[in-house]
């Protein structure tokens, strides 16, 4: 790895239900990042539909799920940036998917589905059952949402693929915007220091139009586990972060500060 990545995860207003609404902001927004020298950026979890506790198929019907990914494939390339933006993926079965498509200047490369779905989720939306990782240029990525980030399992298998990114966009609702932040700053350090990867996360801000309200919370954090960059506010904000590949390298490359290479997997059955 050599060349640097940087990263822009946004906090961003979801309303639920409106979706052209939505989708012009993320446009409005992921073009401000890129003019301010963002090569990836990530939006919440479900910002393109808004997050739905109830009847989600209501929001976001099988034909609106393929023009949400047709305009959100369409920024992508239109920007010439890998845009990763969540939404409500429905494919017609009995349960949509919590879903974040991944695209780029070149198209989609992929979607990823929530796999663990917390309490308030499980009765709603159907669970995702692979853990991919995606590839951009010389870094490689991988995508959780919210409460999975709560399983440290789900970042030790990514960082064994290959990821050298954890990028965590979430759609957690309450509390003021210290209050989240300090809850993030619980677990995800571990998340980046037990696996030597930069961890980026951002949740969405402000009311959804449906009695939820969203603090407004992103940061970034090393391969050493030591905050970078973060913002707390009500208002949107994106916020921009260098990742250094140098910065990687040091942490893996020193005997005492990466670990994976020294898991015993036999033992942990």
């Amino acid at each position: 790895m050599t060349a640097d990545l940087k990263l822009a995860v946004v906090c961003m207003r979801s309303i639920l239900g409106d979706i052209e609404g939505n989708l012009d902001r993320i446009f409005q927004l992921a073009e401000r990042a890129v003019r301010e020298g963002a090569h990836m950026v990530c939006f919440p979890e479900s910002v393109a539909t808004g997050y739905a506790l109830k009847d989600p198929g209501k929001y976001c019907s099988v034909q609106d799920t393929a023009h949400v990914m047709d305009r959100l494939i369409q920024v992508g390339r239109d920007l010439e940036t890998v845009l990763i933006a969540g939404f409500i993926e429905n494919t017609g079965n009995q349960k949509p998917y919590m879903a974040q498509l991944v695209t780029g200047p070149e198209g989609p490369m992929g979607v990823y589905r929530k796999t663990h779905l917390s309490p308030t989720e499980g009765g709603i939306y159907g669970a995702g059952k692979t853990l991919d990782v995606f590839v951009h240029g010389h870094w490689c990525f991988g995508v959780q949402l919210c409460y999975e980030a709560h399983f440290p399992e789900i970042s030790t298998k990514m960082a064994l693929s290959g990821a050298d990114v954890l990028l965590i966009p979430h759609a957690s609702p309450r509390g003021a915007p210290s209050e989240k932040f300090e809850s993030w700053m619980r677990h995800l350090p571990a998340r980046a220091f037990d696996n030597g990867v930069f961890v980026a996360a951002c949740n969405p801000v402000g009311e959804n139009g449906a009695g939820l309200s969203f603090p407004g919370v992103a940061l970034l954090l090393g391969p050493d586990g030591r905050l970078i960059k973060e913002f707390q506010g009500a208002e949107e904000a994106i916020l921009h972060g260098v990742l250094r590949g140098d910065d990687l390298r040091r942490i893996r490359q020193h005997r005492m500060k990466y670990f994976l290479s020294k898991r015993r997997p036999e033992l942990y059955l």
